[in-house]
């Protein structure tokens, strides 16, 4: 039973998650390609290093060139390791001021000073557009990868997992947490990490042309910090909920879609339009919840911004009206001129950052989900001296087997079976009596409890999955058929098949008939599922399937449930010759298959209350005469009066 989706949700938005472990697990796809992220980082460095410069330089355009008469005095204190603190921001150290220059020598001097910023700006652009191709090449190539292992664990996971979680929300792990985090690793991540870098330098340079200035400068830096660390705690957590609740609406919508046949012939699409609306409702306040953080913490970052702008030009503007210094540093109109250019570049990623935090912690977020799926282990793995299944002869034991699917509620309790090779063995209950479960054990799709199944006299758990799985056939009651064509979902049983064997297999099922009547015989397109056959037409590609595999051991689970009468006699020589020299376990409904087996158990809660052969059974009088009275004897009526058997295209 699929658990609750609120319960889901809760269990994946409250369970705490570290941000360092997530960048971590980042990190390993990333650092396959550390020599084009080394690439970036320099170009990231020179970059920075162009924005910083640019503040310099418009203090030296002010200074040395559009206040002329204080050029000397500031000429001659630039002298190689001499008074580095009044250097800064007013050092004309782009030219050597004349004291004897002319107006157009200033004009001349200030126009290579601007041509040079105007260089700068322009390096910048193309080196930033040379930083997002670089990490977006990176960014794609680890995310390719990320998508492959996802994909990878899904297959790899047992079928439990997908008892308890919908479709449509694995989905969303590789489709929009995938997307999620596409969206962060170009732009968004290479502008946080350039803007960390520039807040940073500019800040040391701030601190090393003034120190006491650039603590004035920086107060309400802690502020911005609080704030930020704050909202963006709060928004991770809001974007955690969103990655959720979209998985919600993706499994809401795969499931309607799935099952709109059975809404239309109930009358249900009211109530499925009202349970999208609601689960696409909760993604909406989700992200509103996500939105509002983030989109609150910018317009606080900008106010201080303004608020740190203000006190630069406040407090140094006193300072200069009133001819005062600070310590170490004389105040000149360039020094105000550049602390106001890096107040405003600190202040600028400052902002940025805020405005791709939302991309960001939504990426986080959706890491967190895919790393959670990839955590997951599979309740079947094979043991680490596990050894491939010889050839097996088809002689299967259950030896005091339990079986739990939730614990503490056993589904099969202390069964005991031999099945010698070659034997069929038939299984009949009542509905949740065990039979399934019964077969699942054989293929080691679940774990016993209790006890130990074996085969050969080997235990199931001791040897690889794959290679037990390939030496037993399974025939379901709702066959899964892919859309590709007829002849590839026969060949689905054994990919290296040729195309003999294929119709081989086809002819052996009595599929030919009806193949040979479609539109493109074998090389018939079918749709989702199957679309496009009937039942009983879908059901015999399934089992030409499994003939094409030649199994040792066939598990066939109401394999002729979903046909009717007429379609199960043309199968049913088709069965006894796929039957014989293998191991068989058959859980039926119909007469005809049970009335041949070697053995018909009888479960009730999970237990053998009855075995033996079919007349055996019936002349004891017992629960299996009782099932025969009320469901068997219908299926020999019903044939007593059946028409010789059509099969038609669907």
């Amino acid at each position: 039973m699929l658990m609750g989706r609120e319960q889901l949700l809760q269990r994946e938005t409250m369970k705490p998650k570290s941000v360092s472990s997530t960048l971590a697990r980042f990190w390993q796809y990333f650092r396959k390609f550390w020599y084009v992220l080394l690439a970036v980082l320099l170009l990231v460095v020179i970059s920075t290093w162009f924005q910083v410069l640019i503040p310099n330089l418009t203090g030296q355009a002010v200074n040395c060139y559009l206040t002329p008469a204080t050029a000397a005095a500031f000429n001659q204190q630039l002298i190689p390791g001499a008074g580095a603190g009044q250097q800064a921001g007013a050092g004309c150290w782009y030219t050597t001021v004349n004291p004897r220059w002319t107006t157009s020598d200033y004009i001349a001097g200030l126009g290579g000073l601007v041509l040079l910023m105007v260089g700068l700006y322009i390096g910048s652009s193309l080196l930033t557009g040379a930083m997002f191709y670089l990490m977006t090449y990176a960014g794609q190539n680890a995310l390719r990868q990320m998508r492959v292992d996802v994909f990878k664990h899904i297959q790899m996971l047992s079928l439990g997992y997908y008892t308890k979680h919908e479709a449509g929300d694995v989905m969303s792990r590789i489709t929009n947490d995938a997307d999620s985090i596409q969206q962060a690793v170009g732009f968004p991540l290479v502008s946080v990490v350039s803007g960390s870098l520039l807040i940073v330098w500019i800040a040391f340079t701030m601190l090393s042309d003034s120190f006491v200035y650039a603590l004035i400068s920086l107060a309400v830096v802690p502020f911005m910090f609080i704030a930020t660390s704050w909202f963006s705690g709060q928004a991770r957590k809001a974007y955690r909920s969103v990655r959720s609740s979209v998985g919600d609406v993706n499994a809401n919508l795969q499931e309607s879609i799935s099952a709109v046949r059975e809404a239309q012939a109930f009358n249900r699409e009211d109530e499925n339009i009202q349970a999208f609306n609601e689960s696409n409702a909760a993604s909406r306040d989700a992200s509103i919840r996500a939105v509002t953080y983030t989109s609150a913490l910018q317009p606080i970052l900008q106010a201080f911004g303004f608020v740190s702008l203000a006190i630069v030009a406040g407090v140094g503007g006193l300072l200069l009206l009133n001819g005062q210094n600070l310590v170490g540093t004389t105040i000149t109109l360039g020094l105000i001129v550049a602390f106001i250019g890096y107040t405003q570049r600190f202040n600028m990623p400052v902002s940025q950052i805020a405005t791709l935090w939302t991309n960001i912690q939504s990426a986080i977020a959706g890491g967190e989900r895919i790393f959670g799926l990839l955590d997951t282990q599979p309740d079947i793995e094979d043991k680490p001296n596990a050894k491939p299944m010889p050839e097996i002869r088809g002689r299967v034991v259950f030896d005091h087997v339990f079986a739990e699917y939730e614990q503490d509620q056993p589904v099969l309790r202390d069964v005991n079976l031999v099945a010698e090779p070659g034997q069929t063995i038939a299984i009949v209950g009542p509905t949740g009596a065990g039979k399934t479960t019964i077969v699942n054990l054989i293929p080691r799709f679940y774990d016993v409890t209790r006890g130990a199944v074996t085969i050969d006299g080997i235990d199931v758990r001791d040897v690889t999955a794959p290679s037990l799985r390939h030496q037993v056939g399974v025939v379901l009651q709702d066959s899964f058929l892919f859309s590709t064509t007829i002849k590839e979902n026969i060949r689905y049983g054994r990919p290296d098949a040729t195309d003999e064997e294929v119709y081989a297999a086809a002819e052996l099922a009595h599929a030919d008939t009806f193949i040979d009547r479609m539109p493109e015989g074998y090389d018939t397109m079918l749709g989702e599922r199957g679309s496009g056959l009937s039942l009983g037409q879908r059901q015999l590609i399934a089992i030409a399937r499994a003939a094409l595999s030649d199994p040792r051991i066939l598990i066939l689970d109401e394999a002729t449930s979903s046909v009717d009468t007429r379609t199960e006699r043309l199968i049913q020589g088709a069965l006894e010759k796929l039957l014989r020299g293998r191991t068989s376990f058959v859980i039926a409904h119909r007469l005809s298959t049970i009335r041949h087996a070697d053995m018909v158990l009888v479960l009730k809660d999970g237990q053998i209350i009855e075995r033996g052969k079919h007349d055996e059974l019936l002349k004891k009088g017992g629960f299996y005469y009782d099932l025969y009275m009320s469901q068997f004897r219908r299926d020999i009526d019903f044939q007593t009066v059946e028409p010789a058997p059509q099969l038609q295209p669907a």
